[in-house]
């Protein structure tokens, strides 16, 4: 069995990341962070871990995706747009 505080600390860092996705702050970083902390859950527990690997890959995608439009970064830092020009 795992002690306590090295459980915990992996999930307040997933819980504060996802707080910050919701927002849409920091939305790369806090992806990476929340896919880290869950694929670190999914591995240390002994019970079922699909839960925690659903929200790694959630995180993860979200990640490379990058925020939305009515996020707080694209209201902080503009919304990034990609043209392609026509032939």
């Amino acid at each position: 069995m795992t002690p306590l505080p090295i459980l915990v600390v992996p999930q307040l860092v997933a819980a504060v990341a996802a707080a910050l996705l919701l927002v849409g702050f920091w939305t790369p970083v806090a992806g990476v962070l929340m896919a880290v902390a869950e694929m670190f859950l999914a591995f240390s527990h002994s019970n079922d871990p699909w839960l925690h690997i659903l929200l790694g890959a959630l995180g993860a995608s979200l990640a490379m995706l990058g925020p939305g439009a009515w996020s707080v970064d694209a209201r902080l830092f503009g919304r990034k747009r990609i043209q392609i020009p026509q032939r």
